[in-house]
């Protein structure tokens, strides 16, 4: 990739940097990646933090664009505007968002799950595949993401992130547990892509702002696809300092969708329409998009 393609995408410094949300899971590293690589971190105020924080510094306005867990954008779709073309989420399995079980899910009907996910999509995700596709309704309660604490109180465990790839590829076949991956289960069922989280930015701060949403918007896009050209250097580097080797990383890399289309969109109002109410969303959301 031409350097140049991404120095045209830095943010004005004579402008106040904008507030960028930086989520701190493997998953989101190709989308960061290459913002190093090409100085275009430099343009931008970077937070890291869980998907959930994150999300509720964007809804609160302490952050200018993030990204944002897909319930809390939806919830918050009048304040909100999506990055076309961007998103986390899967088309089939994911990896990194599972349900650990220690009996079949359909033999969980009020059983113990341990909700360990900082994450509220992953576990509407997991309450919605459970209750509609397998007819159970469990006792769910929040723990901290401990595979090993959490299988001493509970026949299954919902995690996300890179305490779920540990779970799935280190802790759970050691312990003899049944894994499910979420975006599998999805997919299976629904024949859609799932996406867990958006990248957005807030209305008022477009309207004030719409050069650097844009600029934003186009350095995230050349980050990505730098890092997804490189991904063998990429997990490498990531490998160096995970618990996970190269090839490892490069596989889950190369299986997570960064892509937010027409089908990613299909997948999104899928979602709203069998969990909307429930989760304080219309049914019908509109999801807005930039540009669009």
């Amino acid at each position: 990739m031409d350097n140049s393609t991404v120095s045209n995408a830095a943010v004005d410094d004579r402008r106040p940097r904008p507030r960028v949300g930086h989520i701190q899971f493997l998953n989101c590293l190709p989308l960061y990646w290459g913002l190093a690589r090409t100085g275009t971190l430099l343009d931008l105020e970077l937070s890291k933090d869980t998907p959930e924080k994150l999300s509720e510094q964007l809804v609160r306005g302490d952050l200018d664009i993030a990204p944002v867990t897909l319930v809390e954008f939806l919830r918050n779709a009048d304040d909100l505007v999506a990055f076309p073309d961007i998103a986390v989420g899967c088309d089939g399995p994911v990896m990194s968002c599972v349900i650990v079980s220690q009996r079949p899910l359909e033999e969980l009907d009020r059983a113990r799950v341990a909700l360990g996910s900082t994450s509220r999509t992953s576990v509407r995700l997991a309450r919605l595949l459970l209750a509609e596709r397998y007819g159970v309704t469990p006792d769910y309660y929040t723990c901290p993401p401990d595979l090993g604490v959490m299988m001493q109180e509970a026949d299954a465990a919902v995690l996300i992130g890179d305490a779920a790839l540990r779970a799935n590829l280190h802790d759970a076949p050691r312990l003899g547990l049944q894994v499910h991956d979420l975006g599998a289960m999805w997919k299976e069922w629904t024949g859609l892509p799932f996406v867990f989280a958006v990248w957005a930015a807030r209305k008022d701060y477009l309207a004030a702002e719409p050069t650097a949403v844009k600029q934003v918007h186009e350095a995230f896009l050349a980050s990505r696809d730098l890092s997804l050209e490189e991904v063998t250097k990429v997990a490498e580097q990531a490998a160096r300092w995970e618990a996970f080797d190269a090839e490892v990383l490069e596989r889950y890399f190369t299986t997570l969708d960064f892509r937010f289309g027409p089908a990613q969109l299909a997948g999104v109002e899928e979602f709203a329409r069998r969990t909307g109410e429930a989760a304080g969303f219309p049914a019908d959301v509109k999801v807005e998009l930039l540009g669009g």
